[in-house]
């Protein structure tokens, strides 16, 4: 079969002939239709990533068929555990160390495989397993918004944060969200938020207490210098979820404001398997479509990493395979 290749650091993906996964008990092998990137592929080939080994097939989404005809998508949260509040120790992501999606076959455990939503197509079904899973998490499980919540998502046009607006749209929660660019906070808007704001503007925090009052929930995926406005963003006792850190170490926080607002600061990583069944009955009970931005075919896959790692995109990038 063909696949994407990692064979060295901050070198290009090898399209090359690789050997087909073989069955053995309790897996299932997938005739993959589509695959979407995240930055932990981008991350992985700039050397930026635990556990790393070459030669490697990366890519942990993917949507495909069966031997029998099913069309599925893959859950690429491999062996949770048992605690559904964290991860166990044998927790990993497909695509690192085992085999991804960035091929035309995959083998992966039966039970991380689901029925694909009927309304969606396979590059919009491909989008959804690892973004959608995160933001499900922390939305639901971590953050659970109550009737009234106003909640703020930050970089606005990031898989996970458009999951979350969606979802959060979805469920009749109000949202706002934060972004550097004017055309993502229209273009969200257009998905069912209130409004957004522009946090390369100083003093934005200011302005949307003024206005709103604040936050009872916030989620954000960068961190870095940017958080301490988020905080001064939030309600008293409001629950604040991070899920990833592209913005760099925490840093000019002040302990004073968390402690004296009574906030709750939470982490989030992917979820369980229950969230990823929950999530999938969810978008099939909301008829949700994953927002796609552009989409390659697999032998073109340096060129999809490449738009990523320039950032601009709004939604997800998928490879066709």
């Amino acid at each position: 079969m063909q696949a994407l290749v990692l064979v060295a650091k901050e070198q290009p993906l090898m399209y090359e002939t690789v050997e087909n996964p073989v069955h053995t008990e309790g897996y299932d092998i997938v005739q993959l239709k589509a695959a979407a990137l995240n930055h932990r592929d981008v991350w992985i080939t700039q050397g930026l990533y635990a556990g790393i080994k070459y030669p490697s097939v990366l890519g942990s989404d993917g949507s495909g068929v069966l031997e029998n005809g099913l069309e599925v998508i893959i859950n690429p949260s491999l062996d949770w555990g048992d605690d559904p509040r964290a991860q166990g120790k044998d927790f990993r992501i497909l695509g690192l160390p085992d085999a991804g999606t960035f091929a035309q076959y995959i083998k992966v455990p039966s039970v991380n495989i689901h029925k694909k939503p009927a309304h969606l197509t396979f590059e919009q079904a491909a989008a959804l397993p690892l973004a959608g899973l995160t933001a499900y998490r922390a939305l639901f499980s971590r953050c659970q918004p109550r009737a009234g919540d106003k909640i703020l998502l930050s970089g606005i046009g990031g898989g996970v944060a458009l999951f979350a607006l969606q979802f959060a749209v979805a469920a009749g929660y109000d949202v706002w969200v934060t972004s550097s660019s004017e055309a993502k906070i229209e273009k969200a808007v257009g998905l069912g938020a209130k409004g957004g704001f522009n946090y390369g503007q100083e003093g934005w925090s200011k302005r949307a207490v003024a206005e709103m009052g604040g936050f009872d929930v916030i989620i954000d995926g960068a961190v870095g210098n940017g958080f301490a406005e988020l905080v001064k963003a939030c309600r008293p006792a409001a629950r604040v979820c991070i899920y990833g850190g592209t913005g760099g170490q925490l840093s000019g926080v002040s302990p004073q404001v968390i402690f004296y607002k009574q906030l709750n600061v939470m982490g989030s990583t992917m979820g369980s398997p229950n969230e990823f069944s929950d999530m999938i009955d969810f978008v099939n009970q909301h008829r949700i479509v994953p927002i796609v931005d552009s989409v390659y075919a697999l032998r073109d896959g340096n060129a999809a990493i490449k738009k990523m790692e320039e950032g601009g995109q709004f939604g997800k990038i998928v490879l066709t395979i």
